[in-house]
């Protein structure tokens, strides 16, 4: 026979609290909202996230510069004409009034008799007109034009798409001939009949990126609608009655404007590159008017002589479209990281 185990009194025990079982059951981590989730995503990405403050940036100083600009963008100052970089408190030759003439650097504000106190940072054109004035000009309206070409995209190329992809059928075969037929028009074709109609300009590019800039986005949309329609939860809200614009409003945007957001990121610089090689050619924006295409054309020609009045429009542009371009790539990590695989 073994030995008895004594008895354990029941001093030694304590009951449970209540909220023991509760507190097992509660969540440690915060819940996250998809855009949440998304921006914990992005800020990861370094790259993305510079790129995202310095867009700000250049945007708040745009902006700005309708009111608080360093001269006149159009005003011509004929004996300032063809000066360098000027920068205060930089002695480094090149930026600080010093131009090499005959193999020999030169004060060129002093030559031209420019006051003390005037400084032109990105230098002038020929007509002396302040460059950094006419890039922050030129840069506004380049941004005006890819947010406007942008709006369009997403109205009409959304509004498309899910109209197309909702539908199906015949509604959709006859809508998608339509798309077929218009990106068969080169939009540089559209850009120059715009000419008939309106003066060169931005009104000219604008209409043409409204034709044609929204295709892709309506064919993005129409593949993405076509894939969710036949999900349960719309099977359901469509057997529980309705309507289809709340379906299209409350379920099928929502899941779709991740997809949305980064289409219409790599919309903009698309537009802005569109704008400058317009511009470039000569058929945009029109003198005395500035953008980032008319300086490039003006400063190209004295390349060999006066080069900063291209390289500067030049980086500008470059800084513009990689930063884009990183963002957008950051963005559709974050929103859809599955494409990253």
């Amino acid at each position: 026979m073994g030995q008895a185990l004594p008895e354990i009194p029941d001093s030694y025990f304590e009951p449970l609290s209540s909220d023991y079982f509760l507190d097992n059951e509660k969540i440690s981590a915060p819940s996250l909202s998809f855009y949440r989730d998304g921006w914990r995503r992005l800020k990861k990405n370094k790259a993305a996230l510079v790129s995202l403050y310095i867009l700000l940036l250049i945007v708040l100083i745009a902006v700005a510069s309708i009111w608080y600009s360093p001269h006149d963008p159009n005003l011509q100052n004929v004996p300032h004409a063809n000066l360098p970089p000027r920068i205060p408190g930089l002695d480094i030759n090149g930026f600080n009034g010093m131009a090499k003439v005959a193999g020999k650097w030169v004060n060129k504000y002093e030559l031209a008799h420019v006051p003390q106190g005037v400084h032109y940072y990105f230098g002038t054109d020929a007509f002396g007109r302040d460059l950094l004035s006419r890039i922050l000009a030129g840069t506004r309206i380049s941004l005006l034009i890819a947010g406007v070409a942008a709006l369009f995209d997403l109205v009409i190329g959304v509004t498309y798409g899910l109209i197309s992809g909702w539908k199906g059928g015949r509604t959709d075969n006859f809508m998608q001939r339509i798309l077929e037929i218009i990106s068969g028009v080169p939009t540089l074709v559209v850009v120059i009949l715009m000419l008939l109609f309106f003066k060169p300009g931005a009104m000219s590019i604008i209409v043409a990126l409204a034709l044609t800039g929204w295709i892709t986005m309506a064919r993005v949309i129409r593949g993405q609608t076509l894939r969710l329609k036949g999900q349960e939860y719309i099977l359901a809200a469509r057997t529980l009655g309705v309507s289809s614009l709340n379906i299209a409003v409350k379920h099928i945007i929502p899941n779709l404007s991740g997809i949305i957001i980064i289409q219409t990121m790599f919309t903009i610089p698309s537009a802005i590159f569109f704008e400058a090689f317009l511009s470039f050619i000569g058929i945009g924006m029109r003198p005395p008017h500035a953008s980032l295409g008319t300086l490039l054309n003006e400063g190209y020609k004295t390349f060999r002589f006066l080069p900063h009045l291209m390289w500067f429009p030049a980086a500008v542009l470059c800084v513009i479209m990689i930063s884009f371009n990183l963002l957008a790539d950051g963005l559709r990590d974050a929103f859809d990281p599955k494409m990253k695989e």
